[in-house]
């Protein structure tokens, strides 16, 4: 008999059943790079603040002090959100997709979530003939 992955256990799961932490965290599907994305909302609006990347040590601190920490991909560091501009993002909710490739956020925003200054990342709206901008920076 094939036994099942852990993955597929948790998808014939039943509501409220648990499953063991490190089980399921090693086998996240992390990337060449060690990332896996994870998209962050906001936990009273719903809004979708951004999209970014965790690896390993970055969601562990997450999931342990409660602020959200990401890889900077650019910097090729953790990086805590909001420790230059003091707009930080504390965890309210961690969930993992059904086959454990990607990640979302539920936090609680303080400040705009854009380095731009605006609400959220997702402010450039996509139309086959332009891209409009759909937000004002907050000031």
């Amino acid at each position: 008999m094939v036994e099942l992955s852990i993955f597929e256990r948790m998808e014939h799961g039943a509501l409220g059943q648990k499953f063991d932490f490190n089980s399921v965290f090693e086998q996240i599907k992390w990337n060449q790079d060690g990332l896996t994305p994870v998209i962050t909302q906001d936990h009273q609006t719903k809004d979708v603040l951004m999209m970014a990347w965790v690896n390993r040590d970055a969601l562990i601190e997450t999931l342990q002090t409660k602020q959200v920490c990401y890889w900077s991909r650019s910097r090729k560091c953790l990086w805590r959100k909001g420790e230059s501009s003091g707009h930080r993002q504390y965890l309210k909710d961690a969930r993992l997709d059904c086959d454990g490739d990607s990640l979302l956020f539920l936090v609680n925003q303080i400040g705009p979530a854009c380095h731009t200054q605006r609400p959220n990342c997702f402010y450039l709206g996509l139309d086959i003939d332009q891209v409009e901008i759909l937000t004002q920076p907050i000031i």
